[in-house]
């Protein structure tokens, strides 16, 4: 029995893996959209529809295999926390799907050559690292990976901070164009979303490991209510 059990985790784990890399491929397109001519960024946007929709499918199949595991094994102590954190994890790397085909919507309305791209694109390989690292930690049971993920949604928020200031001063000196540049700030907004959402997954490893999780600089146990939580 837990030898069959143990090959089921693993299934699972395989399954996340490939998961995030679908999210890290779909947020990879979604950018390089804003650097295509039409033809060819059409195509891509239809590629990140296609990416999410794949998404889509996996969160099911992998919320279906941890609720088999759950009733069928009912799992205690660490491999309970475990397959409650992929549950957690995959509806995070949901969201980050969502977001991709939000970024390859905006595309469409920006013009090439923007002096925000290679902000963008050192974002977008923020936020993809940081699924990649979350993901990792998570299959790898790697603590100190997960903290570091954690820590570095610093660094992603720092080129939010900056390209939004950036965006402010252009759009004060250049009225008329002030509605593509507010969909330059929009994408760079869904990734620094993106970036929170890779590191609510390295808090869910670090839940999976220790069986509390860090958020607001405070250690926070999930079964324990907070306070003016909805206990109903």
């Amino acid at each position: 029995m837990r030898e069959k059990f143990r090959q089921q985790l693993e299934e699972m784990y395989h399954q996340m893996v490939v998961m995030g890399g679908l999210c890290q491929q779909a947020i990879a397109v979604a950018v390089k959209t804003l650097e295509e001519e039409e033809d060819t960024a059409e195509n891509l946007e239809a590629q990140v529809f296609a990416l999410d929709g794949e998404i889509d499918d996996m969160e099911r199949e992998i919320e279906g295999m941890c609720t088999k595991l759950l009733l069928r094994q009912q799992p205690v102590a660490k491999d309970l926390r475990r397959i409650t954190a992929a549950l957690k994890m995959v509806t995070d790397l949901e969201r980050i799907g969502d977001q991709a085909s939000d970024i390859a919507e905006l595309a469409r309305f920006i013009r090439k050559g923007s002096s925000q791209h290679s902000h963008l694109n050192q974002m977008a390989t923020d936020v993809v690292k940081m699924i990649s690292e979350s993901v990792d930690a998570f299959i790898h049971l790697d603590i100190d990976r997960a903290r570091q993920v954690i820590a570095y949604d610093d660094v992603v928020d720092q080129w939010f901070d900056k390209i939004k200031s950036e965006l402010v001063t252009q759009i004060a000196t250049n009225k008329e164009g002030s509605e593509e540049l507010l969909d330059v700030f929009m994408v760079a907004k869904y990734l620094e979303r993106i970036g929170d959402h890779a590191t609510n997954l390295a808090e869910w490893v670090e839940y999976a490991l220790t069986g509390v999780r860090s958020k607001d600089g405070r250690w926070i146990d999930p079964d324990t209510p907070q306070h003016g939580q909805d206990l109903t």
